[in-house]
């Protein structure tokens, strides 16, 4: 046990950019999705158009390329990020573009009947949507939002290859150093885990009171 507890310190601190970058992407994540997803359904070609090649983009091509593409490519036509920014923009925009599936699926399966209701009380299209259709539509949202949320903490594993000193950067640095790998090893694996039991506790404590109201 004196060993393992060693091994923590150093764990902890990538584990802080780990979450740094997790929550960072995640707020910017979940707007992105809804924003993206609503536009998807928009009868406007000059929003869901740029929504489908958004979407249709980050989906389609590997989160890694698209780390490097940002902060290697990116520069040689004069716009330098921070790798940590470069991080949290890329891994949420990934996040986002498969958020707006989910946004858009559950607002397709609320009944339309719903919809002719808030027409025949005269709303329009958008207190329709903020007041019945949404409402009935977000704890449709929350499992697969728990999913991706938990798939973009797992991704922030790939930042390690831009220079981010992440907790999977820094297992691997502690890796070198000490080579004992399968205690670091062991760490990772239970480090990352709580972190995700966290989230689903959260997704679950959210489905729990929408599902009182």
């Amino acid at each position: 046990m004196q060993g393992f507890a060693a091994l923590v310190p150093p764990l902890l601190d990538g584990l802080w950019m780990t979450l740094r970058i997790t929550v960072g992407a995640a707020v910017l994540a979940v707007p992105l999705a809804l924003a993206a997803g609503l536009a998807r359904l928009s009868s406007h070609r000059w929003l869901s158009w740029p929504a489908l090649a958004y979407v249709e983009v980050f989906r389609g091509t590997s989160a890694l390329v698209q780390l490097f593409w940002f902060y290697y490519v990116l520069p040689l036509f004069g716009l330098k990020l921070p790798a940590v920014t470069v991080g949290i923009v890329v891994l949420a925009a990934n996040a986002g573009a498969y958020g707006a599936e989910v946004v858009r699926g559950a607002i397709q399966a609320v009944a339309p009947g719903q919809r002719e209701a808030s027409i025949a009380l005269n709303m329009t299209s958008a207190q329709a949507m903020r007041r019945i259709v949404l409402p009935q539509a977000f704890p449709a949202m929350l499992p697969p939002t728990g999913n991706l949320l938990i798939e973009l903490l797992k991704n922030t594993a790939l930042v390690s290859l831009i220079t981010i000193t992440d907790l999977t950067f820094r297992g691997q640095m502690l890796r070198a150093e000490t080579l004992r790998t399968t205690e670091i090893f062991i760490l990772l694996l239970l480090l990352y885990f709580a972190v995700a039991l966290v989230i689903t506790a959260g997704i679950r404590l959210l489905e729990r009171r929408f599902r009182v109201r």
